[in-house]
């Protein structure tokens, strides 16, 4: 094997993407030592993406101050290169800052969208934003705020509406966030196509994780539909069905409507930033993973932005991940090669996420054991 590149997604809570790539850059030499290790630490838009373009991409870090998901001061990490800046969402309406205070009736994007603000206001003029992570449920109205975006209620009185007042919204002003963004593109990344609100919308299949009880989801959704039926009244804007749309608590329908964003797919997005199908060039080998693979990973999550760009160059395409689920056969007709998982006892994960590290090492070197008994 004369090339082998490493592209994984993290395993969330036990290993970051970093870490994964600089095991291989140890362990693929043992066993092939004149093999080119070409590592891409990825992410797909939620935590991780901001340090990730760091690492690769010749980003500087920046912070700024803003408000967190409660109207607390947070620091958060964005990068920039030139004009361009690569924002999380998470960086501001992220789910670990809540703590055990979660409630989306009450949390707000607002940061996220200071944020943005602030790299315009440095001169970026195209915005990469990560969503996902999030613990609100605000349809991205805090975000768009922030931005200049004015709502009003039925009394004639501003407001920022959260994701328990998005029925209050009699009126939309986007007048100030469309002379902030005069020539300044924004790319949302998501890595899920849920509709706004419904079964299969951004409250029924998130907002639980958000700490959103059976009867708080009803009323997030309900909200939802409200929110759409203010963009249908106000700005003449059909986002409900839209691919993505309840991506973070609704922030994707939010991006289109309020930052007159395109949502794309953040692997496919993050893969052209850096130029992945420049490194598969001569690549024998691409070894990917996350943290499980299931049906939801051929629905746009880095396994399977991966495929696509392995399966048409005939390029072998190895996952290693933190478990399989019963619906992961789908990846083998994306383009997935194999399939391993690192968890090797087969303990509950808060048995062995300790020693996730070691665990991933041991399977990569015993995919490259294989690999190089019928090479040799």
């Amino acid at each position: 094997m004369k090339k082998c590149v490493v592209v994984s997604d993290s395993f969330k809570g036990t290993l970051s993407s970093l870490e994964i790539c600089n095991i291989a850059r140890q362990s693929v030499p043992r066993f092939f030592p004149s093999c080119q290790v070409v590592t891409v630490p990825v992410a797909d838009g939620g935590e991780g993406t901001v340090e990730c373009f760091i690492q690769v991409g010749g980003y500087a870090p920046e912070e700024l101050t803003v408000s967190g998901p409660w109207g607390e001061p947070v620091r958060a990490l964005w990068a920039r290169r030139e004009g361009r800046a690569v924002i999380e969402m998470a960086c501001a309406a992220g789910l670990p800052m809540v703590g055990e205070r979660k409630n989306p009736e009450l949390t707000t994007t607002y940061g996220v969208g200071q944020v943005i603000r602030h790299a315009v206001e440095l001169g970026c003029t195209e915005i990469l934003l990560g969503l996902g992570g999030s613990c609100t449920n605000d349809g991205g109205c805090g975000c768009a705020a922030a931005l200049g975006v004015k709502f009003f209620n039925r009394d004639g009185a501003e407001f920022v509406p959260v994701g328990g007042t998005l029925d209050q919204i009699a009126r939309i002003d986007p007048s100030g966030a469309k002379e902030l963004l005069q020539g300044v593109t924004v790319t949302a990344m998501c890595d899920v196509d849920n509709p706004l609100f419904g079964p299969l919308g951004a409250a029924h299949i998130f907002g639980p994780q958000k700490g959103a009880g059976q009867e708080m989801v009803a009323r997030l959704d309900g909200q939802l539909r409200c929110l759409d039926a203010a963009l249908r009244r106000e700005l003449s804007l059909s986002l409900a069905g839209l691919p993505g749309a309840g991506a973070a608590g609704g922030m994707g329908a939010g991006c289109v409507a309020f930052l007159w964003a395109e949502l794309r797919p953040g692997i496919e997005a993050v893969l052209d930033m850096v130029d992945f199908d420049g490194c598969l060039e001569g690549a024998d080998l691409v070894i990917t993973g996350e943290g499980r693979i299931d049906a939801q990973s051929v629905r746009g999550k880095v396994i399977s932005g991966v495929a696509r760009r392995t399966a048409p160059r005939n390029i072998p395409l190895v996952a290693i991940v933190g478990g399989i689920g019963e619906d992961a056969e789908e990846a083998y007709a994306l383009g997935v090669t194999a399939m391993f998982g690192i968890d090797r006892p087969a303990h509950d994960f808060a048995r062995y996420a300790h020693r996730s590290a070691d665990y991933y090492r041991r399977t990569l070197e015993d995919v490259l054991r294989l690999i190089r008994a019928v090479t040799e």
